[in-house]
């Protein structure tokens, strides 16, 4: 079965950057399209980007131009690069498939943006 792990979180100041990376291990057929999703306490996982399984990204309008979503399918992981961080942004990081039905979710890794 598929497992995912989420590392790189971090506490930094609004303008701050950090690069966190999602492993995905287990049986797979082919690379699918990935997301990263973001919670905060009492709300539901947001989603906050994707890319497709030929690495095209696409992401929700607060973070464009701040955040970059890669992946290497060599090694089954995906990358979230996060610039310019707001408080906003503040919340635990998880990815997942983000189309059909997921897979079990990981950790996450936890980001908290404050001065």
């Amino acid at each position: 079965q598929v497992q995912l792990a989420e590392s790189g979180g971090d506490m930094v100041q609004p303008g701050g950057s950090l690069r966190l990376s999602c492993t995905v291990s287990g049986t797979i057929e082919s690379p699918d399209r990935m997301g990263w999703f973001r919670a905060v306490p009492g709300n539901e996982r947001e989603l906050v980007g994707f890319i497709s399984s030929t690495g095209e990204p696409l992401y929700i309008e607060s973070v464009k131009g701040r955040f970059t979503i890669s992946r290497d399918n060599f090694k089954n992981t995906i990358y979230l690069q996060m610039n310019n961080l707001k408080p906003e942004d503040t919340g635990v990081y998880y990815c997942n498939k983000a189309r059909g039905q997921a897979y079990p979710w990981g950790q996450g890794t936890r980001v908290t943006v404050s001065s």
